[in-house]
């Protein structure tokens, strides 16, 4: 029962602050599931299957709070779940300390970039809406796919950089599309390939799907009522905290 109380807290705080700032929560779920003695292979299944109710919790407040554009919907489900697949059967194979240092310098740098350019998404700019401004930026996606569907922590967060920087989103319209999409189809894609590779840790699973869904509705109610700016910081906090658990998993 205690275990199971400790899986919940860590679940809950992880996905609220996932759902502000548009990824992250395996900066704590993931490291907790595997200090509680889960091999990486099945905690990383379990972490992706549970962060659909992530998306699924957020999805009440944004359905219901924003306009969502059939072009990026199509975009992220279309253009980034083949990388999705790609990468989640690659990931048990290759030896990931170069790649988590790599991902971890590149998060850092995120956070770094949103810092320095300090109305970045605090506005939408609408810009790239066109044939070719979604096609680049579905191949974007992509590769941003390859990373959800390989890594563990923090590729939420570069959808959401992406997103502000190729399509002019602010940071509470990209932090929905994040959540929402990446949430439920991107995560769901990875937990169920996952899957059928290494075994889930099945009896952890409730308490993850409640403490991920309260989460993440928790945190999409705050940014709605909150708005843009209280989203950039939490992103910026979020994507440096990311960047060094990565370099500290690697090392």
């Amino acid at each position: 029962m205690l275990e199971q109380f400790f899986i919940f807290i860590i679940s809950f705080i992880a996905n609220t602050l996932s759902s502000l700032a548009g990824g992250g929560a395996g900066l704590l779920q993931l490291p907790a599931l595997i200090f509680l003695g889960l091999p990486f292979g099945t905690a990383l299944a379990t972490h992706k299957i549970a962060t659909v109710a992530l998306g699924l919790g957020a999805s009440i407040k944004y359905l219901g709070n924003n306009q969502f554009r059939w072009q990026l919907v199509t975009i992220m489900i279309a253009g980034a779940l083949p990388g999705v697949v790609l990468g989640a059967n690659i990931i048990l194979f290759i030896p990931s300390n170069l790649a988590l240092i790599a991902l971890g310098v590149l998060t850092i740098g995120l956070g770094i970039y949103s810092i320095v350019k300090p109305n970045l998404g605090l506005i939408e700019t609408a810009k790239n809406q066109y044939p070719m401004g979604y096609i680049i930026g579905a191949a974007g996606l992509f590769f941003i796919g390859i990373l959800n569907g390989s890594l563990t922590s923090g590729t939420g967060l570069f959808v959401t950089i992406w997103l502000i920087y190729w399509f002019g989103l602010s940071y509470k319209q990209a932090v929905a599309y994040t959540l929402v999409l990446v949430g439920v189809f991107w995560n769901g894609t990875g937990g169920l390939t996952l899957s059928l590779q290494t075994p889930v840790q099945w009896s952890w699973l409730p308490v993850l799907l409640l403490g991920s869904f309260l989460g993440g509705y928790l945190g999409a109610h705050l940014a709605i009522v909150k708005g843009n700016l209280l989203v950039k910081r939490v992103f910026e906090s979020m994507t440096i905290l990311s960047g060094l658990a990565l370099l500290l998993k690697a090392l």
